[in-house]
């Protein structure tokens, strides 16, 4: 297996590990993979530090696949041979621009909820300084592509898996907002705007706990939804890899089954004062909870998502996750979801109903009101 690395992966978390890199590496079997995957550490934790020690030698690590798909009960494990090489970005600085420079031509990022943010302490300075790395995500980012931009390499494509909606648009802006403040030349903002591609995408695996030093335990069921665009270099292909024209409609059947699914079961849960530790698993084992879960989706959402078009699409959805909800692995417990439990509520079962009115559909959504005016 060749050890060039045309994708640059920054972040180290499990979730890529089960994900993105498991996808790869899997294509490569297949020779369906653009190479294997250069990892950067972005943080300073000391476990972020052990699994990049576990990565450099590029013998893999295992993965774990446990749950339910199509009613079958899978527990099996594979192992990841897509990364090829691991960085710590402040030690390794000049290979990174090294490798920004030249093999590499994807992006992939996964950096946290504060990912995005930027840092006072980085400034234009940083563009020649070889050894000394950024602190935020987006000015290594931007160092790294003004870096390849000066030595003349091809524009590459960049793949954010941040939950955050439209996170290539949002990534794009910043790091061009960035190379403005920087005052950087009119021909690199164009390089960044109109050559490289910054592809909005929608990840969804539930990867419940992490091997050591390195490897996952992941659930059956994984999606990559990636918004097509001209131009874009896709990783690899795989079956989980869907390419969508817009990602609205795949957000929403997230947003407004799983997500909405989730909320209801731990409004019950809340309503109820059932015990603390109570799973997902064994609310949808109590048949009271599961048939009002049932009753929920099959009257009031999946009536919604017919009269959109996507009927068949959110019933074979709604039907994944039900499989997700009773696996039997997961210990996935009602009071975590039940966190910003009135804000969660505003998200996933207030839409639902303003979409019920604007289509004048008629159909009561007793549950879902009576949620609300709990609030």
């Amino acid at each position: 297996m060749t050890d060039a690395t045309p994708i640059l992966q920054f972040g180290t978390s499990r979730f890529l590990q089960a994900h993105a890199d498991l996808f790869v590496s899997e294509a490569l079997e297949r020779g369906e993979a653009l190479g294997r995957i250069a990892v950067v550490q972005t943080t300073d934790s000391a476990d972020s530090a052990a699994r990049v020690a576990a990565l450099a030698d590029g013998a893999g690590y295992p993965v774990r696949v446990r749950g339910r798909h199509n009613g079958a009960v899978i527990d099996t494990e594979q192992r990841c041979c897509a990364v090829a090489a691991a960085f710590q970005a402040q030690r390794d600085w000049s290979r990174l621009r090294d490798l920004a420079a030249g093999e590499v031509r994807v992006i992939l990022s996964n950096t946290g909820d504060r990912g995005y943010q930027l840092d006072p302490d980085d400034g234009p300075s940083l563009l020649d300084q070889v050894d000394q790395a950024p602190r935020s995500f987006p000015a290594k980012l931007l160092v790294l592509l003004h870096h390849r931009w000066r030595n003349g390499a091809a524009p590459l494509s960049l793949f954010p898996c941040e939950l955050v909606s439209r996170n290539g648009d949002q990534l794009k802006r910043i790091v061009g907002d960035l190379a403005a403040a920087w005052w950087l030349p009119d021909a690199f903002s164009r390089y960044l705007s109109e050559d490289c591609r910054w592809a909005n995408s929608l990840v969804d695996r539930i990867v419940s706990e992490p091997l050591r030093p390195v490897g996952a335990v992941a659930e059956p069921y994984a999606l990559w939804a990636i918004e097509r665009q001209d131009g874009l270099i896709l990783p690899c292909t795989h079956p989980a890899i869907q390419l969508v024209d817009e990602l609205a409609p795949v957000e929403r059947l997230k947003l407004h089954l799983l997500n909405l699914g989730h909320t209801w079961l731990a409004d019950g849960w809340l309503r109820e004062g059932r015990a603390p530790e109570e799973t997902v698993f064994q609310a949808m084992n109590a048949p009271a909870i599961r048939d009002d879960l049932e009753a929920l989706w099959r009257e009031e959402v999946l009536p919604v998502f017919a009269a959109l078009g996507q009927g068949a699409e959110a019933e074979a959805y709604r039907d994944s996750v039900r499989d997700r909800f009773l696996n039997p692995f997961l210990d996935h417990r009602l009071a975590d979801i039940a966190q910003n439990h009135a804000d969660k509520i505003q998200r996933r079962l207030a839409p639902m109903v303003a979409l019920a009115a604007d289509l004048t559909l008629s159909i009561p959504q007793a549950r879902l009101r009576a949620a609300l005016t709990r609030l």
